[in-house]
């Protein structure tokens, strides 16, 4: 069974076979993608089953990842808030990325 008494407020999660798997099918996809794009014969059911397998291992893992949070009890209150946090800053840094990058370009055209 699962337990759940742990001496500290954060999630280790187990080993996963998940991101390996995905990581080779979009690795995949893109090879089926390049493969496309340079004409080759077959290579369109290449792409369409590698895109299939990417979809469905993105289903799994997120299946597994709502089972740690609803069923385990994996995510607490500070584990949440840590995830929340981590979010806004990603996103902050995109837009401070984008003005940066829009802010160059400007500079440069004028």
């Amino acid at each position: 069974m699962y337990k759940n008494s742990q001496v500290h407020p954060f999630h280790l999660v187990d080993p996963s076979p998940w991101p390996i798997l995905a990581s080779g099918s979009v690795s995949t996809l893109l090879g089926g993608s390049v493969l496309y794009f340079y004409g080759v014969l077959y290579s369109v059911l290449f792409v369409r089953l590698s895109f299939i397998l990417t979809v469905s291992l993105m289903a799994i893992w997120w299946r597994d990842v709502v089972r740690e949070a609803s069923y385990e009890g994996q995510h607490t209150y500070f584990v949440e808030k840590s995830m929340r946090m981590g979010m806004v800053l990603f996103i902050l840094s995109e837009i401070m990325f984008f003005f940066a990058f829009f802010w160059a370009f400007f500079l440069l055209k004028y």
